[in-house]
């Protein structure tokens, strides 16, 4: 699969999951459900990977774990609260520290998923 064919399937499940459940719930919700959709779909997901930052040559955990990454080159970024714009900083971040083009930022926390969908290129 390309990354757009990827991407557009992802925005396919986020937005059923939402049809679903609505907006409200914990983000943690949204998570499992959405992961559950995506396998589904026959995606390759790989949820909260380590993502090192490099210093001096050496890779440091400092904390930094990617919600989900798609088919090993999708960032997804799962949220479900009031958007604000360090969600897609970090999301920038992670598409830098794992050396990837592509990702999602999907914000749940809105009455129409289309308005929660922020898709970014590294």
């Amino acid at each position: 699969m390309e990354q757009n064919e990827i991407t557009g399937t992802i925005v396919n499940a986020a937005i059923k999951v939402h049809s679903a459940l609505g907006p409200g719930l914990m983000e943690g919700a949204y998570k499992v459900c959405l992961e559950h959709e995506l396998s589904r779909r026959g995606l390759k997901v790989e949820r909260e990977r380590i993502l090192p930052v490099v210093y001096d040559g050496i890779p440091i955990d400092a904390g930094y774990r990617v919600d989900f990454i798609v088919e090993d080159s999708v960032v997804v970024e799962v949220k479900a609260a009031k958007a604000h714009p360090v969600f897609e900083a970090q999301l920038l971040t992670y598409l830098k520290l794992g050396g990837m083009r592509v990702g999602l930022l999907l914000n749940f926390f809105v009455p129409s998923m289309k308005d929660g969908i922020k898709r970014m290129v590294n």
